[in-house]
């Protein structure tokens, strides 16, 4: 199976990683489509409000922004996380813009930690874990640092756009690829027989013939007299 240069360099196939990644865009898709049932929705300010009872005084501030900005316009911020994480799962699952995606995914799952989770409340009674969203930004980051190590991903979209766009590298990778093998030089033509320039005025050149040897002439023998 094909690999990228910079994975063939270091013995790893192409594969693995492309399929950890599709993978996780598979996740986040299911979880998106349960984003856009009219459950969501409908619980969605409560969820954010009940998770900021019970934090310590020096939290109130953070979640009272929070609930104050979204309070007014709940179904549309609904909306917003359900497309958001639509948009993260296609770009995961076809592998476009990959470090744009990885960034802006992990900063997501970061804000979904920090108000719908709480900070997963380790500081609150009967607290069992941190939540799932932290984890979810340590993967994007991985994901970061093995495409920053592996390459380029063959099975991706940005494989075919870094192709058909130069500056495309910017988006999708962490450091610029280096250039892949020089394709061999085509064979050369056979040199062309040269032909005689003929003048602008006047009759063509002539080509000299080669000279042949002329037959040589005797003189006819006459009879002596006596």
């Amino acid at each position: 199976m094909a690999s990228t240069p910079a994975a063939a360099s270091r013995g790893i196939p192409a594969w693995p990683k492309d399929a950890l990644r599709v993978s996780f865009g598979i996740i986040w898709l299911i979880d998106a489509l349960f984003k856009w049932l009219p459950g969501f929705r409908a619980d969605y300010m409560n969820v954010i409000m009940g998770q900021a009872q019970g934090q310590p005084a020096w939290l109130k501030p953070w979640f009272d922004f929070w609930i104050n900005l979204q309070h007014p316009r709940a179904t549309f911020f609904a909306y917003l996380v359900a497309a958001v994480e639509t948009l993260i799962a296609v770009a995961l699952i076809a592998g476009f813009a990959r470090k744009i995606t990885y960034l802006s995914a992990a900063t997501f799952s970061l804000l979904i930690w920090a108000t719908a989770e709480g900070f997963g409340g380790p500081y609150t009674s009967g607290a069992a874990d941190i939540g799932t969203a932290v984890i979810y930004a340590v993967v994007f980051m991985g994901l970061l640092a093995l495409s920053a190590y592996a390459g380029p991903a063959r099975y991706s979209a940005d494989y075919y756009l870094e192709h058909k766009i130069s500056w495309w590298w910017r988006l999708a990778e962490v450091r610029r690829p280096a250039p892949g093998p020089a394709a061999p030089a085509p064979p050369a033509a056979p040199a062309e027989r040269a032909i005689p320039a003929q003048p602008a005025d006047g009759p063509p050149a002539s080509v000299p013939q080669p000279r042949t040897a002329e037959p040589a002439t005797t003189e006819p023998a006459w009879p002596r007299s006596a």
